[in-house]
């Protein structure tokens, strides 16, 4: 008789012990997915944060560039200034061919001076476009990061994670998974 109790008693505490450790497994579970999922998302913050310091760099080396543009301008402005003095003595001279010297400079200098500009433009355009490409490639690197939209369980969207685990937000705003 007292064996019989002594056994039935290890029984129900074995019982007990077994239901206790799936409750931990599951809760284990769900911490590491959520340390996962925080993971992924902190990595794809820290790429989006790359990519815009690159399209930083990439505007300020197009503003650099823009500058050094117009320094040439002006410094071929200046010496098209200077080179039209010169032709205006010589036009005392001879003022036909002085006019000529002076016209076609001055072209010339306009002409550069519009170059410089519009390749200031286009090096500003070029890193434009390289800052938004590289934005573009981390918003599709964190798209990717992110769960899917797979369902709908008791009218709220069910996600899917990477591992499979589907799951919903409850109205705390928590992830709520299901089991299947």
């Amino acid at each position: 008789m007292k064996k019989l109790l002594l056994l039935s008693f290890l029984f129900i505490a074995s019982n007990t012990f077994y239901a206790q450790t799936a409750k931990t497994q599951e809760k284990n579970a769900t911490e590491k997915a959520t340390k996962e999922t925080k993971k992924t998302t902190d990595k794809a913050k820290k790429e989006a944060s790359s990519a815009k310091k690159t399209a930083d760099k990439a505007t300020k080396d197009a503003d650099v560039a823009k500058k050094d543009a117009k320094k040439t301008a002006d410094k071929t402005v200046k010496e098209s200034k200077a080179s039209a003095d010169k032709a205006s003595k010589d036009a005392e001279m001879a003022k036909k061919d002085a006019k000529k010297t002076a016209d076609k400079t001055v072209k010339e200098s306009k002409a550069s001076a519009d170059k410089a500009s519009k390749d200031a433009e286009m090096a500003k355009k070029d890193a434009k476009k390289t800052a938004d490409k590289t934005t573009k490639e981390a918003a599709k690197a964190a798209e990717k990061n992110t769960d899917k939209v797979t369902g709908e369980y008791k009218g709220k969207k069910v996600y899917t994670g990477p591992k499979g685990g589907k799951y919903y937000i409850n109205s705390n705003g928590n992830k709520t998974y299901i089991k299947q």
